[in-house]
């Protein structure tokens, strides 16, 4: 039985640019406020079962929050219909429905009854209220005395017991702490076992997947996909990896195009003196006598294109282009990674490796080959390097290259080891 049904909504705000905010202002003003339309919802059609849980899934701006609150009915859409079936609970806003001056006892009766329940109801229910929220030693105190997650924890402590047919949550579990967190999303599933039906809108894409039947995917107010969890969750990561890499190479050829001169006269400078040892860039991130000059730095996946966004797991090569100019005894090239923190992750070389390089061509390129990139979810710094074997700079690129590791796997640390669990 669908018991969530919109049809074509389509809404919109007024952006104001300059608005007065006293009537004064607006009469002795008239032509000061200024405003656009914006359309945050484009034609959104949309049908929920029930007893399923759903995910809004998004980037800020996408339109998420304004069709959770359409479902409320706090606000009504421009055009189109939303039909609604049950009995409706919703989380939005932190405190939302809560008087500051009034005790968490007071408020738990104001709230609840907002939500449809009577006194009597109300009193049946006030000692789970207040034993799952563990705000017994807070509950005679007025909540403006209250933290956030104590707000969030009378707040849902509320909604989950007025036994609503629908039940809709904001983000609003992003705060409190970790066991509070955890036995909120132990309820959830609880309440879904029940056949109570959970839209939730949530950037937690583990949460989503975890909770949710079915993800809803919104971008710029227009409905991208909908479906099966993991497969809308895998669509929006791919979306946003791509985002992030067209993001990513935009800010490294700014970058490149803003360090360009000053690189290139300090390697002039340096191959026009032979008898210079070492050259130094001005932010000291490049030195070495250039015997052999590292041209550019690039990371490939398996198709060749070129990466700034890489998949934990994902084969991706480094490539090092040269210039040879001046021949020497031996030729070590070598990478370093290091996080945003300054933490050497992994480093290695050609000499370390036992690969010995005797010669090489006058132009040409080596390539590292990563055959499942195990960094966990950050941003990493590539330094490449061609050396003599007791180490001598030829040419030291610091921070030549920079990445970022993206994965639907929370894990902490630096990389994630192989492994498994057994469990006896």
């Amino acid at each position: 039985m669908i018991v969530i049904s919109a049809r074509d909504v389509w809404k919109k705000y007024k952006i104001y640019y300059d608005k007065s905010p006293t009537l004064k202002e607006r009469v002795l003003f008239r032509n000061r406020t200024r405003y656009e339309e914006r359309w945050v919802l484009k034609g959104i059609d949309l049908d929920i079962e029930k007893g399923q849980a759903v995910g809004l899934i998004g980037e800020n701006g996408s339109g998420k929050s304004t069709l959770l609150k359409l479902f409320t009915r706090i606000i009504y859409p421009n055009k189109g219909s939303i039909e609604m079936k049950g009995k409706v609970a919703s989380l939005l806003e932190l405190g939302a429905g809560f008087h500051p001056d009034m005790t968490g006892r007071e408020n738990i009766y104001t709230n609840a009854s907002i939500f449809g329940l009577t006194k009597e109801e109300i009193d049946e229910k006030l000692d789970d209220i207040i034993t799952f929220s563990e705000l017994e030693e807070y509950i005679d105190n007025p909540v403006r005395t209250y933290s956030s997650g104590m707000y969030m924890r009378l707040a849902f402590s509320v909604a989950i017991n007025v036994q609503a047919d629908i039940l809709l949550i904001d983000e609003i579990l992003a705060v409190g702490d970790l066991n509070f967190q955890k036995k909120c999303f132990n309820k959830l599933k609880e309440l879904k076992r029940a056949g109570t039906t959970i839209v939730i809108v949530s950037h937690d894409l583990n949460s989503i997947e975890n909770i949710c039947d079915m993800a809803v995917w919104l971008n710029k107010g227009k409905l991208m996909a909908q479906g099966d969890t993991k497969q809308v969750i895998d669509r929006y990561m791919q979306y946003m990896n791509r985002k992030q890499e067209a993001r990513l190479q935009r800010e490294h050829e700014m970058e490149e195009e803003r360090k360009g001169k000053a690189v290139e006269k300090v390697e002039v400078q340096s191959l026009e003196d032979d008898t210079q040892e070492e050259s130094w860039d001005e932010d000291s991130k490049r030195w070495g006598s250039r015997d052999v000059e590292i041209v550019s730095v690039t990371m490939l996946d398996e198709q060749g294109r070129k990466k700034h966004s890489v998949e934990w797991g994902e084969k991706v090569t480094i490539r090092i282009d040269y210039m040879h100019h001046r021949k020497a005894e031996e030729y070590v090239f070598g990478i370093g990674i290091f996080n945003q923190d300054g933490i050497h992750c992994y480093g290695t070389n050609t000499y370390i490796d036992g690969i010995e390089i005797e010669s090489i061509n006058d132009q040409g390129s080596v390539e590292f080959v990563i055959d499942k990139m195990s960094l966990v979810e950050g941003k990493y710094y590539l330094d490449v390097a061609v050396h003599a074997e007791d180490g001598r700079a030829y040419d030291y690129l610091r921070g030549a290259y920079e990445f970022v590791v993206v994965s639907s796997i929370k894990d902490v640390g630096i990389a994630r080891l192989e492994h498994e669990w057994i469990i006896k």
